[in-house]
């Protein structure tokens, strides 16, 4: 009993040493957030990024720790937004996203198109996926609407996130620990 109680705290301990690790490597421009307060990431627009950014995919990865959202651009990273919200609908309808999940995150760019000139689809990734990580459990494209492209992730559990820009290629990532408070 104490060897098991021993190694479960062990366990803890090398998870949260792990997690204040990866909060220590993250861009100089990171955002740190938590489930209770919505992320604004900002990027500076000059006079060469004047065209509108293209969304072009949205991925997702599981790591010892925590599970990873990442949304891809060509061009720049606008104003991002992370909000928790009660419910998922989609921009323009308002219809309700059929995602599975007691917790959502709604990822809102801002000025952002996930189609060109023409109005021809650029974005390449899901619209709607079920997801089996740790803490993700589904994810959608919820709206390329008048400017914004918006994504809608679900969780079973309250999602304590992290939110920043990398660049070279451009991306938006958001990971979700594993550590519930």
């Amino acid at each position: 009993m104490i060897h098991a109680r021993l190694r479960q705290i062990v366990a803890l301990a090398s998870g949260a040493l792990l997690a204040a690790c990866l909060s220590f490597a993250a861009p100089a421009s990171a955002a740190t957030s938590t489930a209770a307060a919505p992320t604004t990431a900002t990027a500076t627009a000059t006079a060469t990024q004047s065209q509108t950014p293209l969304v072009v995919d949205a991925r997702w990865g599981g790591h010892a720790t925590y599970d990873r959202i990442v949304i891809d651009l060509q061009g720049y990273v606008p104003e991002v937004t992370v909000t928790p919200v009660p419910q998922l609908f989609y921009d323009g309808s308002g219809k309700p996203v059929p995602l599975a999940g007691k917790y959502f995150l709604e990822i809102r760019f801002h000025p952002a198109a996930a189609h060109d000139d023409a109005g021809q689809s650029v974005y390449h990734g899901p619209k709607l996926q079920k997801i089996y990580l740790s803490k993700l459990k589904g994810i959608a494209l919820t709206g390329d609407y008048e400017g914004y492209v918006t994504f809608g992730a679900a969780f079973d559990t309250v999602p304590y996130y992290r939110a920043y820009t990398l660049h070279s290629p451009e991306r938006f990532v958001v990971d979700i620990s594993h550590v519930t408070r």
